[in-house]
């Protein structure tokens, strides 16, 4: 019998016999392959874990190619992105047209761009911090994440042409500024300064953007629009008109563009910290830098003029607003002056300008029509100024508040939690919350101009935003 059965196992093939090793040299248990063990650990040395890390999958399939080419691009912090343009129309009190729309599409691609060249720049340093990224790994190559950042930018402002040469020269700006941070800045004591501007000239180009369009268009159609007397009807843009709209847009927008640049200045300081971790300070001076930016967005509710209605925002007080005192429909706007009266001491009684048979009496038949001195001059358009800005509504204010402590309840926990425990994943979790603050924040810098709808237009992209974030990390 014994015989027998060492005849009958003799039979088998040797491959059956032994026990099958399963991936990566892990025996197989239970006819499965035994699970390799996920320390899904990041930082130097793998000494922390990185909860925010979604591990790569093995196979080299065009699923995995769309997902690593998503990872490279860090597509959950796009949502961050259409809100700076949407504001900066906002703070010249436009609402948002053709301009706006060529200034997001070229801010996506110059920001992609900035992404892709990052990651071909950090390369190395990745390779030891964060071996999961794509080029690391070796499911994007470097020569084609460099491709990818130069094909974008390109892009990025052949877009901005489109807008107009302003918007042009902003965007140029933009796109010097992310590749000298990408290849040299990041490393240096100026690398938090460089975000801050670069995303301070991303509101700058939407408000650019939309101004120049506005200008050369005019508040109608080309045909109707005043021209003086004599003028050869105009073949293009007004460049005059051009130009004071991107001088005022620039100046209309500027406070904006520093709350945003300072708020990127201090994620950009946390994040120099996070593959090892260790700073306390930095997250608090964070946190207390996002609680003054909040203040300061909620004070301008509290500045007003005499008589002017509780409407917050720039545009609210800009020149030619309806709110102003000196709007000639505001109740409260000075009487326009009688020129034809004689100057003050002087009394002349057949040319006293109130007696009815005085040709400059407001009754007389040949009473002349006293002039707009608040108006443009004929044939001159200027957006930031337009005398016909409706009225924000009353619901601002309520927007604005919500808006506000939305950024503050994303940016605020997870910097404190930074403070008190420095480490890798924490620090990681402070600045993918800064990044996702940006689009509160764009929707209160939009509702404080007077731009309810567009707040909440920015707003919308909150949750879009948070469910990319679990399958892509933002950072």
């Amino acid at each position: 019998m014994r015989r027998l059965l060492l005849s009958a196992l003799g039979a088998f093939p040797a491959g059956l016999r032994a026990a099958p090793a399963g991936l990566n040299g892990h025996a197989v248990r239970g006819g499965r392959p035994a699970a390799a063990p996920d320390d899904g650990l990041s930082g130097t040395g793998g000494t922390a874990p990185a909860p925010d890390r979604h591990r790569p999958s093995p196979g080299r399939g065009r699923g995995d190619t769309v997902r690593a080419w998503t990872e490279l691009f860090r597509v959950s912090a796009l949502f961050s992105v259409p809100g700076d343009a949407l504001a900066g129309a906002a703070a010249v009190g436009r609402s948002p047209g053709r301009g706006t729309a060529l200034a997001i599409g070229a801010s996506l691609c110059l920001y992609e761009a900035g992404m892709a060249l990052n990651d071909w720049a950090d390369r190395e340093e990745d390779a030891v911090d964060r071996p999961h990224r794509p080029i690391p790994s070796g499911r994007i190559s470097p020569s084609a994440a460099l491709g990818a950042a130069g094909a974008l930018t390109a892009a990025g402002l052949a877009l901005a042409a489109r807008a107009g040469r302003p918007a042009l020269a902003v965007a140029t700006g933009l796109a010097a500024t992310v590749w000298a941070y990408d290849l040299h800045l990041k490393h240096t004591k100026a690398g938090p300064a460089a975000m801050a501007a670069a995303r301070s000239l991303d509101l700058l180009l939407g408000a650019t953007a939309t101004a120049t369009a506005y200008a050369g268009t005019g508040p109608g159609p080309r045909a109707t629009r005043p021209m003086r007397l004599g003028a050869v009807p105009p073949t293009g843009p007004d460049n005059v008109a051009r130009a004071a709209a991107t001088t005022g847009s620039l100046l209309a927008a500027l406070p904006a563009a520093l709350v945003l640049g300072a708020h990127t200045y201090g994620v950009t300081a946390v994040s120099r910290h996070e593959a090892q971790g260790g700073s306390t300070a930095v997250p608090l001076a964070v946190l207390a830098t996002t609680t003054a930016l909040a203040a300061a967005v909620l004070a301008t509710q509290q500045r007003q003029r005499p008589g002017e209605p509780a409407t917050p925002g720039l545009a609210a007080t800009a020149p030619g607003s309806s709110h102003r005192p000196d709007h000639p429909h505001h109740p409260t706007a000075p009487a326009t002056p009688d020129l034809g009266a004689p100057p003050p001491g002087t009394y002349r009684p057949s040319h006293h300008p109130h007696h009815p048979h005085h040709p400059h009496h407001p009754h007389h038949p040949a009473a002349p029509a006293m002039p707009d001195l608040g108006a443009p001059l004929p044939g001159t358009y200027r957006p930031s100024h337009h005398p016909h800005r409706p009225t924000a509504p009353a619901l601002t204010p309520l927007l604005l508040t919500a808006f506000t402590g939305a950024y503050l309840r994303t940016a605020g926990p997870p910097l404190l939690h930074a403070a008190l425990n420095p480490s890798p994943p924490l620090t990681q979790r402070a600045v993918g919350g800064g990044i996702r603050a940006m689009i509160p924040l764009q929707a209160a810098l939009a509702a404080r101009a007077g731009a309810p709808g567009s707040g909440l237009a920015v707003m919308a992209l909150v949750p879009l935003a948070r469910s990319l974030a679990r399958k892509v990390s933002p950072t």
